[in-house]
């Protein structure tokens, strides 16, 4: 408590009503974070959040060691330490076929969430539409708000989440300064399809329309390969590329993420970044260049561990009387949850957590309109297989009599 000069406290007694600014009002604290302190406190198991609960490889925490000594500890470069820029680049033509300019079309950011925000602040102007698939990861809907835009949105339904290509042309007009993609998706797992992308693509370009892309699991694609929609004609030019370090090794702590995108574009990213974050951290960008220069094989191990975790996990949520739906990517899986009677999303994940002791996110938390979601629920099977079957045996055991019961 702080003391004023003439002794009486610099508190008053009754308690202030909490401020925010209007563009922020409508959000809660996240659910993520929610669900992780309700999990803490239950000891449930937590399938919610998306950070393994593995380590990262020891190359890299070896190169970010070896950087802090070699005294890379000061301010980097604000768009990026010259060598990451580079391996990005090269990492982004073997997976996309396209060359870039490590020094013009390369922005290093402080995690993909910055290089989102900064992108909505130095791109869209108050007013502009900007147009959202929903379900959606919940940072894009935050950072549109901060830039005073107009969100629209198109839901993707279950049982595929495919992309509803009539209503998008419905809604793209004048006023759509861009479209904002996932891809695999988040939170449900599904990955767009050439024909999906083409189809955007074409809408964008008749419209002059630019597109936002979050590619952060491009790593992770189990039954397709993914396609960065920069890659197909007519499109780099209008496209800003999203992507970061921590999902594909294991290292989310680290916050290293990027945005691609022609230097006109890059332009004004860089704007809001020089004052957001200005530049991200020093060692961990070198340790970077290293990660993003790993051998095919890496990749190729990833994605086997990925897979027999997912086998886990899928196959437990459908032995215990889930509705499974299709994950072709990322590392989640989105369920129907009301075959176990409970009333709504929030409802049935209260209920795991307290009383079946495993967590999972509400899908509410993915849409505007709450409707659309209050019947799923979203795990993730980014932890070691000892924890994923921990928690099919705690879900089979409570679960299977909770499904009896609520028929």
């Amino acid at each position: 408590m702080v003391s004023t000069q003439d002794g009486l406290s610099g508190s008053s007694s009754a308690p202030q009503p909490l401020q925010i600014a209007r563009r922020l009002e409508s959000f809660k604290t996240t659910i993520f974070t929610r669900m992780s302190i309700l999990a803490a406190e239950y000891g449930a198991i937590n399938l919610g959040q998306g950070f393994p609960n593995f380590d990262g490889p020891e190359f890299l925490k070896e190169a970010a060691i070896q950087a802090i000594r070699d005294g890379k500890n000061q301010y980097a470069r604000g768009c990026g330490v010259p060598d990451l820029n580079l391996a990005i680049a090269e990492r982004f033509k073997k997976d996309s076929g396209l060359v870039v300019d490590p020094e013009k079309e390369v922005t290093v950011t402080t995690g993909c969430t910055e290089a989102i925000a900064a992108t909505m602040l130095g791109l869209i102007n108050p007013g502009e539409e900007v147009i959202l698939f929903s379900p959606f990861y919940d940072a894009y809907q935050a950072s549109l708000s901060m830039a005073d835009a107009v969100v629209k949105c198109i839901p993707l339904r279950p049982p595929n989440f495919s992309v509803p290509i009539d209503e998008l042309q419905s809604i793209v007009s004048k006023n759509t300064r861009a479209i904002f993609i996932n891809t695999p998706h988040n939170p449900t797992g599904k990955m767009f399809t050439l024909d999906e992308l083409k189809a955007i693509a074409s809408l964008c370009i008749k419209h002059d329309v630019l597109v936002f892309s979050d590619e952060v699991y491009h790593k992770l694609a189990f039954e397709m390969d993914h396609i960065s929609i920069a890659s197909l004609p007519g499109m780099y030019d209008r496209t800003v590329t999203f992507n970061s370090l921590g999902k594909t090794f294991s290292l989310t702590g680290w916050k290293i993420g990027w945005a691609i995108a022609p230097p006109h574009l890059t332009w004004g990213i860089r704007q809001a970044h020089s004052f957001l974050t200005f530049s991200s951290t020093t060692p961990m960008q070198h340790a970077a260049a290293a990660a993003l220069r790993a051998p095919d094989s890496f990749y190729e191990e990833l994605k086997r561990d990925y897979l027999a975790k997912k086998v886990i996990l899928e196959e437990g949520l459908k032995a215990v009387g889930f509705t499974v739906y299709p994950s072709s990517g990322t590392f989640f899986i989105v369920v129907d949850h009301t075959p176990f009677g409970l009333e709504n999303d929030v409802a049935f994940c209260e209920y795991l957590i307290k009383d079946v002791g495993v967590a999972a996110i509400p899908a509410t938390a993915f849409y505007l309109n709450p409707e659309h979601g209050k019947n799923l629920v979203r795990f993730t099977f980014c932890k070691d297989e000892d924890t994923l079957r921990n928690a099919v045996e705690r879900m089979k055991e409570k679960l299977l009599k909770k499904k009896k019961t609520a028929h």
